[in-house]
C-alpha cells in the first residue's frame, strides 16, 4: 500500500480528510501535493462539505427573510411564523443528517482504497486532481 506525506497509508490519509468537513479536506489538499488518491478525496471532501454547508445556510436565510416579511400580515404573519419556524429546524436536522451520513460513507469508501465519485463533484475533482 502506498504512503502519503503524513506517512500514513494513503487509505488512512484519504479517510481521514473527510472528518472535519472542508478543514481537514483543505489541510490535506495543500499538505498532499504527490498523493492523486489522497488529493481526490481531499478535494472531494472540501467541495461536498462546503456545498452542503452553502445550500444549508441559504435556504435558511430565504426562509428567515420570508419568515421576516410574512410576520407584518396580520392574520397570515402567526400562521406563516408558526409554520417557517417548524419547517427551518426539520430543513437544518435533514442537512445535518445527510452531512455525517455522507461524510461516514465517504470515509468508509477512501478507506476502503475506493476512488467513490460523488455525481457531477466527483467527476469535477477527478479532473482538476489527473491534470
Amino acid at each position: 500500500m502506498k504512503q502519503s506525506i503524513f506517512g500514513l497509508n494513503e487509505n488512512v490519509a484519504a479517510a481521514l480528510s473527510y472528518i472535519f468537513g472542508p478543514v481537514s479536506g483543505l489541510v490535506a489538499l495543500v499538505l498532499e501535493r504527490e498523493n492523486k488518491f489522497v488529493r481526490f478525496h481531499a478535494l472531494q471532501s472540501t467541495l461536498w462539505f462546503l456545498l452542503l454547508w452553502v445550500l444549508n445556510w441559504g435556504i435558511s436565510f430565504v426562509v428567515r427573510v420570508l419568515h421576516t416579511l410574512v410576520r407584518h400580515i396580520p392574520v397570515l404573519g402567526r400562521l406563516f411564523g408558526w409554520l417557517f419556524f417548524h419547517l427551518t429546524n426539520p430543513l437544518s436536522m435533514i442537512f445535518m443528517v445527510v452531512l455525517i451520513i455522507s461524510g461516514l460513507f465517504l470515509m468508509y469508501k477512501a478507506f476502503k482504497n475506493e476512488t467513490y465519485k460523488l455525481p457531477i463533484i466527483g467527476d469535477v475533482v477527478w479532473t482538476q486532481v489527473h491534470k
